[in-house]
């Protein structure tokens, strides 16, 4: 049945059905407004939008795994200021004739996505368009904590990351080639592997500075550079390049280093933190800050892309 045949508030009873609601969710989807409890007082919010052709793929993904993209890509950006994730509030526009169980199964992926870190999806809306389009806004909890914002690195501070890059950069490379394996380099791009807890242990850790790694590692790094006004060098050495990655970079005629370095949508964390303080788990050294601007990879400038654009 398409969308068309249940209607709007057919198919909201569907997706309603698929959403599962956390102790944090004081009233839930079915009013004029969900009631989110937020303990510290105030309440971190961020929104992203992901449009068929631009940001996904039926044709590569499930409608699962786009849920589970979706969510993945706001809850990490409320990790990436040191907070909790809570909520999603998801905007969804599509054709009439999408079979409706599509859209269900987007809401199982959201909800399954947001319930790894104890967040839950509490309302939303809905409307036709001939472009398929999810938008998605998340909020989360500082648990007392001050947030961590991309203005905060001094020179001499170590730069960390948390959680992988590359991979699913790599899969983007292998699906938009025509092949479908490794697999495991394509079910990274299909459902992201966010460090979640990382954010708020970093900023109990005394993190300077942070971001959520959606758009390549050296842009983003370059987006706390400019924002710190300092510069910021990455070793290459600080990283491993899995077997399958190498090989499959090896037959696509690609340095798997710019996949690494440039590559987005595992949304991993990079963090500042000052010298001396040992890292919280789950973080690992890559950099340094210095006095300056911009970013360079083995003290050296980098001549390839930094990363996504989306006007580009």
């Amino acid at each position: 049945m398409s969308i068309a045949d249940i209607g709007e508030f057919g198919l909201i009873s569907r997706v309603v059905a698929r959403l599962e609601t956390g102790p944090q969710v004081l009233l839930g989807p079915g009013d004029d407004g969900a009631v989110v409890a937020a303990p510290d007082g105030r309440v971190v919010a961020s929104t992203d939008v992901l449009v068929e052709g631009r940001h996904f793929r039926r044709d590569w993904c499930t409608a699962t795994d786009i849920g589970h993209r979706a969510a993945a890509a706001n809850l990490a950006d409320i990790a990436a200021m040191g907070a909790t994730p809570t909520a999603l509030l998801v905007a969804f526009c599509a054709p009439p004739d999408l079979d409706a169980s599509w859209a269900e199964e987007l809401a199982s992926g959201l909800s399954a996505e947001a319930a790894l870190i104890g967040a839950s999806v509490v309302g939303g809306d809905m409307s036709s368009s001939p472009t398929l389009t999810i938008a998605v806004t998340a909020l989360g909890d500082l648990g007392g904590r001050p947030p961590v914002v991309r203005g905060g690195a001094q020179p001499g501070d170590i730069v960390a990351l948390a959680g992988r890059t590359g991979h699913a950069a790599a899969g983007y490379t292998i699906l938009s080639r025509g092949f479908r394996t490794p697999k495991a380099l394509v079910e990274a791009y299909r459902r992201p592997e966010v460090p979640y807890a990382a954010g708020p242990l970093a900023a109990q850790h005394g993190a300077t500075a942070m971001i959520d790694v959606s758009d390549g590692l050296l842009q983003d790094l370059g987006h706390i550079a400019t924002a710190s006004l300092a510069a910021i060098d990455v070793r290459t050495d600080a990283f491993t390049v899995p077997d399958q990655m190498r090989d499959a970079a090896a037959a696509l005629g690609v340095d798997p280093f710019h996949w690494l370095l440039a590559g987005g949508e595992d949304h991993a964390l990079t963090a500042t933190f000052p010298p001396g303080v040992p890292l919280p788990e789950g973080w690992r050294e890559i950099g340094r800050v210095y006095d300056g601007s911009g970013i360079t990879v083995d003290s050296k400038p980098w001549s390839g892309a930094m990363g996504w654009d989306h006007f580009r």
